[in-house]
């Protein structure tokens, strides 16, 4: 059953991440709507620890791409390569080719390495050397990245920003929390021991599942309101693409079946409004989609502006 091996999963991540437990299912969620998520926070409170608890808790391959400025485009595609022995150039497959890839603080390589990643998570394949190679399934991008106004970072593109499902924070442990994790430090101990719960074919069988959840006209007109509302807002440069509804709808699907249902509520989209759609908006006062408190307070000034369904 896709709830019991939804449990099984968020109980899993939990046991290593003690932090947000709203994150976690946020992080479910994109990888259950075939999306990808872009973890935005400080440094130490526990980014890298969630993208990797959810890539063990999964049977299927994993890599990790550590960003810096001098990163190159095919050290994350890959590069072809001289073969001596037959005389012919051989691509070899850059980290981009695994399940579920981590790109740690993606804000701190170039632009122009960035882009590298648009056609992995828009279509999940690579060209390189003429050809169109698929990425395997499931295929997930979590990545890291410090808040704009720290030392060594660069801006994401807006097209770079739209590929993303959602953008989360995951703010500072409680006191109790954080008691747990100065015992248990399961960065060091619990996360190499974490064993995987479910598999990639699960993963798959579970994402067709989501696909099929209904979600009544009135939700539709409901999520092409609020992308309406946006691109009329007048406090707003840019509003919610196309692209953005259809994220919005697909992660209120996937938030249904992470419920147990297979049919959408209200809430289902309400709950997915400011992370699905806050950093695909630009502020007119701000001319940049890093303008999180902005964009994600006009969002919720558009969100009560249109009548919900409910």
């Amino acid at each position: 059953m896709p709830v019991e091996t939804l449990q099984r999963l968020r109980e899993n991540i939990t046991t290593v991440y003690m932090g947000n437990s709203q994150a976690v299912d946020r992080i479910i969620v994109c990888l259950l709507a075939r999306g990808h998520v872009l973890i935005e926070d400080v440094p130490g409170v526990g980014k890298t620890v969630l993208a990797n608890a959810l890539a063990r808790s999964i049977q299927c391959s994993f890599s990790r791409i550590q960003c810096t400025p001098d990163l190159l485009p095919s050290d994350v595609t890959g590069v072809s390569v001289y073969m001596r022995d037959t005389g012919n150039f051989e691509f070899k497959p850059g980290p981009v080719f695994a399940n579920i890839v981590l790109a740690d603080e993606v804000n701190r390589t170039t632009p122009r390495t960035q882009s590298a990643l648009l056609e992995a998570m828009s279509e999940a394949t690579v060209s390189a050397e003429g050809q169109v190679l698929p990425l395997p399934q499931p295929f997930m991008v979590v990545a890291t990245q410090n808040p704009y106004e720290f030392e060594g970072t660069y801006f994401l593109p807006e097209n770079q920003l739209d590929r993303f499902l959602m953008r989360i924070n995951l703010g500072y442990p409680s006191p109790d929390d954080e008691s747990r994790i100065l015992h248990k430090q399961p960065a060091r101990t619990a996360l190499r021991e974490l064993a995987a719960v479910a598999t990639g074919d699960e993963i798959l069988a579970i994402q067709e599942q989501v696909d099929k959840v209904k979600m009544d006209q009135a939700l539709v007109d409901y999520v092409i309101a609020l992308a309406l509302a946006t691109r009329e807002n007048e406090n707003l440069q840019v509003g919610v693409s196309p692209r953005g509804s259809l994220a919005l709808a697909q992660a209120a699907r996937a938030t249904a079946v992470l419920a147990g249902r297979d049919y959408c509520i209200p809430e289902d989209v309400v709950s997915n409004v400011l992370p699905v759609c806050a950093h695909r908006v630009i502020s007119k006062t701000y001319m940049h989609a890093g303008d999180t408190i902005t964009t994600r307070r006009i969002m919720q000034q558009v969100m009560e502006s249109v009548r919900s369904p409910a």
